[in-house]
């Protein structure tokens, strides 16, 4: 497995459009085979802060999602909401081991 982070600021006006978009790609997202887990969390202490918590089954897979109309058409839509580039941190996971995944 292939855990992800995806750290994403927007700018305060668009924390609800965000969020509407955000969980229509992760809806879309968790369809894809190469996606075991995809959750969108977000600050209690500072709303415009989200972290995409993106588990992938192979290394591969995150280039895949990265092809599929839907991550374009989030993409494309979230580009002008954000109050800074977005960063992400990649890990493996320790417990459970992949048995314990979808």
């Amino acid at each position: 497995m292939l855990i992800v982070h995806v750290h994403v600021r927007v700018k305060s006006e668009y924390v609800e459009t965000f969020k509407e978009a955000t969980i229509q790609n992760a809806r879309q997202s968790v369809q894809e085979p190469g996606i075991a887990r995809f959750d969108v969390v977000q600050s209690v202490e500072d709303p415009t802060r989200f972290i995409l918590v993106e588990v992938y089954r192979t290394p591969e897979d995150p280039a895949r999602h990265k092809e599929t109309t839907h991550y374009k058409v989030w993409r494309d839509t979230v580009a002008e909401m954000m109050a800074e580039p977005r960063t992400s941190v990649q890990y493996t996971n320790v417990y459970p081991d992949d048995s314990g995944w979808g």
